[in-house]
């Protein structure tokens, strides 16, 4: 469906941004600065989707005196998967700014904020295993103390400052993040005006369907006649106007003709006019189509005394006890 598809500039931007999450796989994604008097000039510790690297030896070495372990690359298995899964959300984009389907972004949202969440969780597990699992024989032991790095802004770990911040891949990543959310909502947003739109358009085109598909059923005993108000009784010399808006029932054709002829409706509003069939069912012709008996010993409530047939055999049987003249209805609409 055309309304499932996100707009062309919404697709330029997902091709932006799977792009530049391929340099992300190169790049540190995290750092870890720590500052002392006795290292004026600091350590690093980089946190690369692959690797560790910095000054990952002499942090190591530090560690080793407060109990922690050391540090090895080999020792986290998200080394191995981070670059396939970075890798799989840049093809992800690509391939969501190619469909451009509305849904397949909603799925890449989904997943990408969900891995987002699962990846700071398991690096603030990382930090708290480090800095709660001491060996109880370290060299410097502080009860209670414990040496968790923050997971991101500063934090003093004895005469240590630390600080954790994304590095120029975390940057991109978040940059990514907020975009993708922008989309996102940018066309979320835009769903609901479609179904808005959608539901406004099928309740009008209900409302005019039902207004205007005519005629309806003339009730006696709880339609009243338009124009001298009386509830029909007798829906044998009943009538209708059809409007594109709205049906006029009317008890008798006098009152049909005096409406038609007043100020009350304009010639342009009318789409048909109805009129009942004496006989049978009395079901409701067009009067175009019909043929009018005119006789005074019909009495019809209103004193039009007029009944309309949809045949003329219909016609011919009732003017042998009602003896009248033949019209047709533009002969009537003009008198």
């Amino acid at each position: 469906m055309k309304n499932d598809k996100v707009r062309p500039w919404i697709r330029i931007l997902l091709v932006v941004c799977g792009l530049a999450l391929i340099p992300v796989i190169f790049v540190p994604l995290w750092r870890i600065e720590l500052a002392a008097p006795q290292y004026p000039e600091g350590l690093m510790l980089l946190i690369y989707p692959s690797k560790l690297a910095g000054n990952v030896d002499i942090i190591n070495g530090l560690n080793h005196y407060i109990g922690m372990k050391t540090l090895h690359t080999a020792d986290f298995i998200e080394f191995t998967l981070l670059p396939y899964i970075i890798g799989f959300f840049s093809f992800l984009f690509l391939v969501t700014a190619i469909a451009g389907k509305r849904k397949l972004l909603y799925i890449l949202f989904i997943l990408f904020v969900s891995f987002g969440i699962l990846a700071m969780y398991d690096f603030w597990r990382w930090e708290y295993n480090y800095g709660h699992n001491l060996n109880p024989d370290a060299a410097i032991i502080v009860p209670g103390m414990a040496y968790q790095p923050p997971l991101i802004g500063f934090k003093q770990l004895l005469n240590f400052g630390a600080y954790s911040i994304p590095d120029k891949g975390g940057w991109i990543f978040v940059s990514v993040g907020v975009i993708l959310l922008f989309c996102f909502i940018m066309e979320w947003r835009r769903a609901i005006k479609i179904k808005k739109g959608l539901i406004i358009s099928l309740a009008s085109l209900l409302v005019l369907t039902s207004c205007s598909t005519g005629p309806q059923a003339i009730t006696p005993g709880v339609d009243n006649c338009y124009f001298c108000k009386m509830t029909v009784s007798d829906t044998r010399f009943g009538a209708e106007v059809v409007t594109k808006g709205r049906i006029y029932k009317f008890d008798d054709m006098h009152c049909l003709l005096s409406f038609l002829r007043s100020s009350m409706i304009e010639k342009e509003q009318v789409k048909d006019v109805y009129v009942t069939n004496y006989s049978g069912d009395h079901q409701l012709i067009n009067a175009q189509d019909a043929m009018m008996l005119k006789s005074d010993e019909l009495r019809s409530p209103m004193g039009g005394n007029m009944a309309a047939f949809n045949n003329n055999d219909s016609m011919a049987a009732v003017m042998k006890k009602f003896p009248g003249n033949a019209v047709n209805w533009n002969e009537l609409n003009r008198q």
